[in-house]
């Protein structure tokens, strides 16, 4: 991980930020302390222009090239995992508890206050 992103030209801040992680956390996967999820797997390889293998440690990754930017990045892929933890609360959910909810959530948005009933 640490050689593509170095080829990448971005920090592990810059990386953890757009793999939606904490610094340390990344810090931590491209030590080798801990594995990513698959979904963040994805992330790491759509945002360093890497394969898997490559950031896995099972081939090298040359400094030399430019790594190609994604531009598009699968549905779900970029939601936080608070947001992630939310859906799948919210999916256990009944009809009638998800109606009421979505009336307070309705109320908490913008401009909902000057909203006619």
């Amino acid at each position: 991980m640490k050689q593509a992103r170095k080829r990448a030209g971005m920090t592990q801040a810059e990386v953890a930020e757009s793999i939606g992680n904490a610094p340390e956390v990344y810090g931590r996967m491209e030590r080798g302390g801990i594995l990513p999820s698959v979904p963040t797997l994805l992330r790491l390889c759509l945002i360093l222009g890497s394969g898997p293998h490559e950031l896995m440690g099972f081939t090298e990754v040359e400094l030399g090239q430019s790594a190609p930017r994604a531009n598009t990045v699968p549905p779900g892929l970029n939601d936080t995992p608070e947001k992630r933890r939310l859906l799948r609360r919210l999916a256990r959910l009944d009809s009638p508890r998800i109606k009421a909810l979505a009336r307070l959530v309705a109320l908490l948005l913008p401009g909902a206050r000057n909203a006619k009933r």
